[in-house]
């Protein structure tokens, strides 16, 4: 079904560009021969794969013959250091290793040999020998492996099926059929699994053409986005649709706010990755952006859940997409099946399609539209014994003026409390506490927070204290910050 999907795919788009990343071009009518080419070389290098490059044509070719093979794979985000490299190499058992960047991976891979450079996509090739001992166990079947990034321990290898990525590609490009989409614009890095298949694979199957620029031009970097870059290049492409991160919605919103004109063209942009706030919903309409909010993750092959022009509900996530089906347990958990993992790299293999306990709280109303309200592990209990999801309280601060991440705490404390990493050393402490005033007023009492320190440094990926993908690493803060935390609650006369 696939193959003949594809074919008649590419009798609709003939003559029309695939890919493009700004110094190469890649016409519809020459992507099969290339990746086809790309897959018999790949094929000859070695059992388990990792590409270490930025965004480009290049990356699209690799990623698209190994998924095709199917052939392992694991991305690898560029921004990554060497240590985490190797790690990853070493923990997925990876033998091929391919990369734009030669240089520097020739001196971090001591023991490897190049094996090349792909006429297709640009890519160098390293190898190196590995026996068996040295490879952890991997589901058959398995065609990516993507590391999660949860706020405790260490990430796991979510190994995943060639079908189950296919089958998501086909429920985003149903989803977004009636907009006749015909450009995406890639502005996270293609390693992220969203952008991987909303990007690539399911933008592909509708006969749109991928544009995937550099960091270099998109201004984004795990150190942080460059805005100018990153509007010129929106404005510059004129793409119908994006994928967003919360943070890089709230800065599209507050330039749009400040006259920044989006390109007519676009027409759908899916924001996902974290929660978002329904107040930020409602300035991205304000200014005329037309933002979705979907749900999903890696254990589920990313996308679960997606608002569209067609079934549309602010403050949820939407309902479910045909590859995937929701329920919500006894205990307000969210479970999804349909399309699941097949296993976590070096544990046992699940039954195909098995139910996913996701550990997200939820509900889902009459017309089946799904409301994530927070993760089950991070629920506190006040000592006057309510319940609160912090990521409720700490989505509607995030939302104010100067403040770049919170924490909420308040376990067995008769309030909640909360530390606030600003923007920037210049926000003073005034603008923090009108925020935290502001955001209280949407909030019942019981959840909203009485008293607040300024975090001592910023929360960063660096510093221990934000996983790889932004979100907060819970425990570590409370435990670098307790003494902090807990003279908070020295005075509680006036509670």
């Amino acid at each position: 079904m696939i193959a003949s999907a594809r074919a008649s795919a590419r009798l609709a788009v003939q003559g029309r560009i695939a890919l493009e990343d700004g110094r190469q071009t890649v016409a519809y009518d020459e992507l099969e021969s290339l990746v086809a080419e790309e897959g018999d070389w790949l094929a000859g290098g070695g059992e388990r794969f990792a590409i270490v490059a930025d965004n480009g044509v290049g990356w699209a070719i690799a990623d698209i013959a190994l998924h095709r093979r199917p052939l392992p794979c694991v991305p690898l985000p560029g921004f990554f250091t060497s240590a985490q490299i190797l790690h990853a190499l070493d923990d997925a058992g990876i033998d091929c290793l391919l990369t734009d960047d030669p240089a520097r991976m020739r001196a971090l891979l001591v023991g490897w040999r190049t094996a090349g450079v792909s006429g297709r996509s640009g890519l160098a090739m390293f190898r190196r020998q590995l026996d068996a001992s040295e490879r952890p166990a991997m589901p058959v079947g398995t065609a990516k492996v993507t590391y999660t990034s949860g706020s405790t321990g260490a990430p796991k290898g979510v190994c995943l099926g060639a079908d189950q990525l296919d089958a998501l590609a086909r429920s985003l490009a149903g989803a977004t059929a009636t907009l006749g989409i015909e450009r995406h614009l890639c502005l996270l890095p293609l390693a992220t699994l969203l952008e991987n298949i909303a990007g690539i694979h399911a933008p592909l199957l509708a006969g749109a053409t991928c544009l995937l620029p550099p960091a270099g031009v998109t201004g984004l970097s795990y150190a942080g986005p460059d805005a100018g870059r990153l509007l010129a290049c929106i404005s510059s492409s004129r793409p119908d649709s994006l994928v967003l991160v919360p943070e890089l919605l709230r800065l599209l919103v507050t330039a749009a706010e400040r006259g920044w004109k989006a390109p007519p063209s676009l027409r759908f942009v899916a924001v996902g990755g974290a929660p978002v706030s329904v107040d930020l919903l409602a300035r991205a309409a304000t200014v005329g952006l037309p933002v979705f909010e979907g749900y999903g993750l890696s254990e589920c092959a990313s996308v679960v859940c997606l608002n569209t022009p067609a079934a549309r509900r602010p403050g949820s996530v939407g309902r479910p997409l045909p590859h995937a089906r929701v329920r919500v347990a006894e205990d307000g958990q969210i479970m999804v099946s349909g399309v699941t993992m097949l296993g976590y790299l070096g544990e046992p293999p699940r039954r195909p399609g098995e139910e996913w306990a996701t550990g997200d709280l939820g509900e889902i109303d009459a017309d089946g539209y799904v409301y994530v309200r927070g993760r089950m592990r991070n629920v506190f209990i006040t000592s006057l014994g309510r319940n609160v999801a912090p990521e409720w309280v700490e989505r509607e601060i995030a939302l104010q003026a100067g403040v770049r991440h919170v924490m909420v705490h308040g376990e067995a404390r008769p309030y909640a409390v909360a530390i606030v990493s600003p923007t920037s050393a210049e926000v003073d402490d005034a603008t923090l506490a009108r925020g935290i005033a502001a955001a209280n007023a949407t909030l019942p009492d019981y959840a909203q927070v009485r008293r607040w320190l300024r975090a001592p440094e910023p929360f960063s990926f660096d510093n221990g204290l934000l996983t790889s993908n932004g979100r907060l690493r819970r425990g570590e803060i409370r435990t670098r910050y307790a003494t902090l935390l807990d003279a908070l609650y020295r005075d509680e006369t006036d509670s």
